[in-house]
């Protein structure tokens, strides 16, 4: 039965952990993500379910440990905030490279360097480019909201293991910490050892080999020829992930004169901004991007054949705003509205940028 509860975006994710059937997460506390491994451990999810919940002595273990819970076939998390992330790059690659699934969860923090523990969005380059070495793809989710928080755990699994491949929640500080109603699954279990062994025996080492060849999970291939062989085959399964997995949502964007591209809790900001137009006379929508990567590019491109223009909203420099401008391909002007350093734009501030930026710009103003 599905629960109602008052929680922090970092609860509810820790919560949808466990009730996904979880295996294993390995973290290291990190403001503001703190209360995702103090949620777990004061739950006592072993007693639940069975799950493992570690605090490994560094980011670098705990990511290497879910390397190698993942390997099992086991449903393998951890999370961090910005830094944290960092010091995790090099295991996320060789993840990414050994084509294993798994959930990372970044609540992004102000930087660069150890910054401030003030939210941010401006790990965006770092999640959808690929933070680590090599030509390699994350899949990158953003809620907006708590309920999102919670919901994109076990949808996160089902992409990982669809793809074998790595997805990461790229949250901030701000949904982390603030707090909404959520509506909590109801508890699944977790797999068996024999059913982990029935469902990826193609590729899971399980120790079990009576009949079968072992499974041997490696990033590491010498040989130039098989090493280019691997990337081309990652490359295919990137093109059908592009293909088939592009999430977003679209407010009053089909009779909008001008839009905002925003996603997380910027999107959020900008949904005020919005009535704050409409009650000074203004006609605009909001596309949001709930799949970073893969980006939305084909709806933006469609969108910008109507509209006046976008006003692209990120809490950083002007990240997400690239990719913005490569599906626009010079249809309409693009502008970035930001703020960085853990400063949160206000929906007035965004209003007054859109008129500025991009509607008295096409009036000649």
């Amino acid at each position: 039965m599905n629960e109602v509860k008052l929680m922090k975006g970092n609860e509810a994710i820790a919560e949808a952990a466990i009730r996904a059937g979880v295996d294993v997460y390995f973290g290291y506390p990190i403001t503001p993500q703190s209360e995702i491994i103090e949620h777990l451990m004061l739950e006592k999810p072993h007693e639940r379910t069975g799950m493992v919940v570690l605090q490994a002595e560094s980011e670098i273990a705990a990511i290497n440990m879910v390397y190698g819970a993942a390997a099992c076939g086991k449903m393998a998390m951890t999370s961090s905030s910005s830094p944290g992330i960092s010091l995790k790059m090099e295991g996320i690659s060789y993840i990414a490279a050994s084509e294993l699934p798994c959930l990372i969860v970044n609540v992004v923090r102000g930087g660069p360097g150890l910054g401030t523990i003030q939210p941010s969005q401006s790990d965006y380059f770092q999640a959808v480019k690929g933070g680590g070495h090599g030509d390699y793809r994350l899949i990158v989710l953003a809620p907006s909201t708590v309920q999102e928080m919670a919901d994109f755990v076990e949808l996160s699994f089902e992409l990982a293991f669809k793809y074998r491949n790595p997805v990461m929640i790229l949250s901030d500080g701000i949904i982390g910490q603030m707090m909404e109603k959520v509506v909590l699954p109801p508890q699944r279990q977790r797999l068996s050892d024999e059913e982990v062994e029935r469902r990826y025996k193609s590729w899971a080492t399980t120790g079990k080999t009576a009949d079968r060849e072992r499974n041997i999970i490696t990033s590491l291939e010498l040989k130039p020829e098989r090493q280019e062989q691997h990337n081309i085959n990652l490359q295919d399964k990137y093109k059908k992930i592009s293909e088939n997995e592009i999430r977003y949502e679209e407010f009053n964007c089909e009779d909008a004169d001008y839009i905002f591209v925003a996603f997380g809790s910027s999107a959020r900001i900008c949904q005020k901004a919005i009535l704050i137009g409409k009650e000074e006379g203004y006609n605009l929508g909001l596309l949001r991007p709930i799949s970073l990567w893969p980006f939305p590019s084909n709806i933006i491109n469609e969108i910008a054949d109507r509209v006046g223009g976008m006003l692209v909203v990120e809490m950083n420099a002007g990240q997400m705003v690239e990719d913005v401008l490569l599906a626009v391909n010079g249809k309409v002007k693009v502008k970035h509205f930001g703020r960085f350093g853990g400063m949160i734009p206000s929906p007035r501030e965004v209003f007054i940028a859109i008129k500025q930026k991009i509607i008295g710009g096409k009036n000649g103003k």
